[in-house]
């Protein structure tokens, strides 16, 4: 939830931009506590058809930004708020959210030549952050370490995955590097294959977006191809 620190931040914003989806749980008591009224609030995932989610994503999984064409909607949002609170500089968003979504679209072939080299579409992720890409793509996530993050799976839990993984050939069982991956070891010790990192957020101090999504289909493409 937010500090003292960043409310204060958001009491002096113009604008507020949300993945949405459940994700920010502490929006809107924190915009009612900001006490702004002139902050703009911008949903970037309204317009977009929203996969359901796990048994704690009563809203549907908010995942949405793994896929690069769900990305290029949420730039949309991004800039149609910023020349809202900004029309002077509507000429310069525009030119950037149209460069942007340019290496967007870039991204999105890059990593449809890439899957399509992949021998199998099936993987086994550390929880459900992958269903809009691999819906994209032509993937299958065939079984997930933690339905919910941070909540370990029970014995009989891994034992199935630990068959789920034997039966689709599993190279590697994939972590990520927000959460501990010893469960993640355990299956891959068990079924043969070894543990790999997905990054649904990327590293700062930067957060690029397009690295981290190459780095993800770099590591995807050791256990697929």
């Amino acid at each position: 939830e937010l500090t003292p620190a960043q409310l204060q931040v958001l009491s002096k914003a113009r604008v507020l931009v949300l993945n949405d989806v459940g994700l920010e749980f502490w929006a809107d008591d924190a915009v009612s506590a900001a006490n702004n009224p002139d902050l703009i609030v911008v949903d970037t995932s309204q317009g977009l058809a929203i996969l359901g989610g796990d048994a704690g994503e009563s809203s549907g999984n908010p995942h949405i930004w793994l896929d690069p064409i769900n990305a290029i909607h949420q730039v949309e949002k991004i800039r149609d708020a910023l020349i809202q609170a900004d029309p002077d500089g509507a000429e310069v968003y525009r030119a950037n959210a149209e460069r942007y979504i340019g290496e967007l679209k870039a991204l999105d072939q890059e990593i449809r030549n890439r899957v399509a080299t992949f021998s199998s579409k099936k993987f086994i992720a550390f929880h459900p952050a992958w269903v809009y890409f691999a819906q994209r793509y032509g993937l299958e996530q065939a079984a997930v370490v933690e339905t919910t993050p941070g909540k370990e799976p029970s014995p009989a839990e891994i034992a199935e995955i630990v068959k789920t993984a034997r039966a689709i050939g599993a190279k590697a069982i994939f972590a990520e590097p927000q959460f501990s991956p010893k469960a993640a070891e355990v299956i891959a010790a068990e079924s043969g294959a070894e543990v790999l990192f997905l990054n649904p957020l990327g590293e700062p101090p930067d957060f690029s977006y397009l690295d981290t999504m190459r780095y993800n289909v770099g590591e995807m493409e050791k256990a697929l191809k």
